[in-house]
């Protein structure tokens, strides 16, 4: 089988990749490497180079044939999107956009994307049900649940099959420490403490008065090797029932940033000088998943999505690049 997976030199697309194709799928990976690294991509896999805001491209690239695209290319940063909301709207909504027209085209039938529980907003309930009215608080959530929408009228018109995975915080790196999360910019809390810490740097801490525990904003973590598994799952999913399906993907735990520092600590045996900061413009108080729906229909099970487990990945990763 060949499958398309978009962004695949970032973070989640690249571990995606190599998934598959030790899975023994066939893989094409196509990155404008704006913000991905050429040095994240498989040799195994077929690399296209380009931008999918770009018609000719997307159409040159859709000539072959696959059995499903997974979407992962896309601006991830929330406080970005509240600094520039037209680089968020114009990249996130029409480069899947694009290429759902020109999969109706060619007749490539299966899309799984990567969204976000950012498109909850501040949520009536914890844990969060797919249920749950989506109202986002920043740009960034809200391009995702644009691209929502879109999958679904084109579910209902042109008959993709679609899954949407709404992604609680990714984090971790895989058990050697040979790949794991570098973005451009760094938005992320556990590298962001990381590199703080490896740095001998202060660590800007982002709000210390929502309604939480400790009054930093709590997180649901999932371990980019379980969200991988969960994309494999959907991806199983769509090829034996047709349909259109969103799925949360987390585990139903909440840590807090205060948390998140204190396991930084202990796995690295060093102190976090920790600066008190305001808040950033977008953020909710408190995104932890509801993973019954994932859990019940497609079986899914992480693995290592406890935070001491996503903790040591995440350091390891980071001190084998320093």
């Amino acid at each position: 089988m060949k499958i398309l997976v978009t962004g695949g030199a970032g973070y989640i697309g690249s571990f995606m990749a190599k998934r598959l194709l030790d899975d023994g799928y066939e893989v094409t990976i196509v990155d404008s490497l704006e913000r991905g690294h050429k040095e994240a991509l498989d040799s195994r896999a077929v690399f296209v180079q380009g931008n999918l805001l770009d018609k000719p491209f997307v159409e040159e690239l859709f000539k072959s044939k696959f059995d499903a695209v997974i979407h992962f290319a896309g601006f991830i940063s929330m406080g970005e999107s509240m600094e520039n909301p037209y680089l968020y709207f114009q990249n996130n909504v029409f480069a899947a956009l694009n290429i759902l027209e020109e999969m109706v085209k060619t007749g490539n039938n299966n899309f799984i994307f990567s969204s976000s529980a950012g498109v909850y907003g501040n949520p009536e309930q914890i844990p969060i049900p797919e249920t749950s009215a989506t109202r986002p608080t920043n740009p960034y959530g809200e391009s995702k649940l644009m691209v929502e929408k879109i999958m679904n009228w084109y579910a209902k018109a042109k008959q993709i099959s679609t899954v949407a995975l709404r992604y609680f915080n990714a984090a971790g790196a895989s058990s050697d420490g040979s790949m794991g999360e570098q973005h451009i910019p760094e938005s992320h809390i556990i590298p962001n403490v990381i590199n703080a810490l490896m740095g001998n740097k202060p660590f800007n801490l982002f709000g210390t008065d929502y309604k939480t525990k400790d009054g930093t904003c709590v997180r649901d973590y999932i371990h980019v090797l379980d969200l991988v598994e969960a994309h494999v799952l959907a991806l199983e999913k769509i090829q034996s029932t047709r349909g259109s399906y969103i799925y949360n993907v987390g585990t139903g735990k909440g840590f807090s940033n205060r948390e998140i520092v204190d396991m930084v600590e202990k796995v690295s045996g060093q102190k976090v000088n920790v600066v008190e900061a305001p808040r950033r413009a977008g953020d909710a108080d408190e995104l932890i998943a509801d993973p019954a729906k994932i859990q019940s229909e497609l079986g899914f099970a992480p693995k290592y999505s406890d935070l001491e487990t996503i903790i040591k990945t995440a350091w390891q990763w980071h001190n084998k690049r320093s």
